[in-house]
């Protein structure tokens, strides 16, 4: 599964296991209006970590952080290769 989709399924799953409504998912959907909380981001990138393989907001000197959905995967796809 590649890591857009992983990235998908997971915030599903999380916003499902929260009672979380979520936004529909598009790459310029900013991520503090997608519905999930703090507490939802930190379930999600534990997961993803698990998924993936990588954590990419601590695994580099430049750390930025992301916007958008489509900012997300694009550091989980930067962070694969």
């Amino acid at each position: 599964m590649s890591a857009r989709l992983t990235i998908v399924a997971e915030i599903k799953k999380v916003a499902e296991e929260q009672n979380k409504k979520l936004a529909p998912l598009s790459d310029s959907l900013l991520l503090v209006d997608s519905g999930l909380d703090s507490l939802c981001f930190a379930i999600l990138i534990a997961r993803l970590e698990d998924a993936l393989g990588s954590d990419p907001f601590t695994e580099s000197d430049e750390i930025t952080f992301p916007v958008t959905l489509g900012d997300l995967v694009h550091a989980y796809e930067n962070a694969a290769q």
